[in-house]
């Protein structure tokens, strides 16, 4: 194969036509089965259609719920609950329960584990040499989930955010990245986001670098428009030419991976300076895409095998249940990815001890996030992470976003009838927080987005 400018691989990128678009099968069941879990949270029909076009998702989410309520629809409940009982369960002793009806919070963690891949992707991602053993939450989301409200926020914590460790303080110190918080499970993580950032957690879904490819694999592929080549020596992207392309397997693994993004401009190779926020900006699209083509899946056998494939790298907690799939997958299969918005937890560089490059948690930028995200949910933080002098004073003050509604009089009388009407004027005035970002963020020209072959 002949190589391109600067010895980079030339070629045309593996491309495909997409399947057609078209709205999930068996729409009435669908809506009838969504009243039925509404029901039994204790939802009114009203509440379940309030601002259904309006959230935030993940794709694991919305592959997981898509795939699964496909198949019910479809395919029938026990075939399903057959599928889903093949789902990995990890145990999350930190969690809190779920209130019917009332907002949740679902930790989403993007493991580092290598277990299960073999050959070519094993070595390729480090498998092989050891050097990458054990696991680390390369990636932690934290996503909001309101059902009256018919909203899902996210924000990311960048894996070298500082906290203040509530264990294992011998092996890592007093202070250390978030994501070494995850080597045993994601018990001690979830312990260690509650008691820095006061966000308490319900659920908990895992996926590793097999389950990135397997669910990539199995959803047919997504499709990315690239303005220029990119490329990324660490993790082994390489897109060879720009355009609308289909990116599944091993290539989308290396994507959402990338952290030293290069793209190819003008004959000179640049690099994406942003690191890890740049990272986490092109998962966001990448995932947007997932979702997209995930909600136009309806052929039996694209459904049987994405749900053949899902356990293969994908856990969920003991306490994630099906039916807790179904109802978010009601309320959630018609949102529209181009609306599907995500935040980055404020941070600003630093350095650790030992000299290592971190982030520490920017104030006050940081709580207003929070405080919009989770509102009264926000509990007070026990071991509050460290800012750049290593101190530990807990987060600034501030306000929950409140709605105050005002109810004016006016009555007239009709002189033929002597009658007295009155109307209520309802006015309501809205606080809102406003929100700095610190973190640089992605949405650069050079980055892919969503695109339709």
């Amino acid at each position: 194969m002949a190589e391109g400018p600067n010895g980079f691989p030339g070629g045309p990128s593996d491309s495909t036509p997409g399947a057609k678009k078209g709205s999930l099968a068996n729409e009435q069941r669908l809506v009838a089965l969504g009243q039925a879990v509404d029901r039994r949270a204790g939802l009114t029909p009203s509440t379940r259609h309030a601002k259904r076009h309006r959230g935030r998702n993940w794709a694991i989410v919305g592959l997981v719920v898509v795939g699964l309520i496909v198949a019910v629809v479809g395919g029938g409940y026990l075939y399903a609950q057959w599928r889903f009982s093949k789902i990995t369960k990890v145990q999350n002793t930190a969690e809190t329960g779920k209130v019917p009806g009332k907002p949740f919070n679902i930790l989403m963690i993007g493991s580092d584990s290598r277990a299960g891949l073999s050959g070519l992707v094993a070595k390729q991602t480090g498998a092989t040499s050891g050097a990458a053993a054990g696991q680390r939450s390369d990636v932690v989301k934290i996503v909001h989930v309101d059902p009256e409200a018919g909203t899902i926020s996210m924000v990311s914590i960048p894996r070298d955010t500082m906290t203040s460790l509530v264990a294992n303080q011998s092996l890592f110190g007093k202070f250390n990245r978030i994501n070494v918080n995850f080597g045993n499970g994601p018990s001690l993580l979830t312990k260690t986001i509650t008691a820095d950032f006061g966000i308490p957690i319900n659920d908990t879904i895992v996926v590793s670098f097999a389950g990135m490819i397997n669910a990539a694999v199995a959803i047919g592929g997504v499709y990315l428009n690239f303005p220029y080549p990119a490329m990324d020596t660490y993790s082994g992207l390489r897109i060879r030419h720009p355009g609308c392309q289909k990116i599944s397997g091993l290539e989308a693994l290396d994507l959402v991976r990338s952290r030293h993004y290069q793209w190819y401009e003008h004959g000179v190779w640049t690099t994406d300076a942003t690191s890890d926020f740049g990272r986490i900006w092109r998962q966001g699209v990448f995932l947007h895409a997932m979702v997209a083509r995930a909600k136009g899946i309806y052929n039996p056998l694209t459904i049987n095998s994405f749900l053949s494939k899902l356990p293969q790298g994908v856990a969920l907690d003991q306490n994630f249940t099906l039916n807790d799939l179904i109802g978010l997958a009601v309320k959630f299969h018609s949102i529209n990815p181009a609306n599907i918005l995500t935040y980055t937890l404020p941070v600003v560089p630093g350095k650790a001890l030992g000299g290592q490059d971190v982030e520490f948690v920017s104030q006050p930028a940081a709580q207003e996030l929070l405080v919009k995200i989770f509102g009264n949910e926000l509990k007070a933080p026990t071991n509050p992470p460290p800012n750049t002098a290593l101190q530990t004073p807990p987060p600034p003050k501030i306000a929950v976003p409140t709605t105050t509604t005002t109810v004016h009089h006016t009555t007239t009388t009709a002189a033929a009838s002597k009658s007295t009407t009155t109307v209520h004027h309802t006015t309501t005035t809205v606080h809102h927080v406003t929100t700095t970002t610190v973190a640089p963020e992605g949405d650069q020209y050079f980055d892919p987005t969503v695109c339709t072959p």
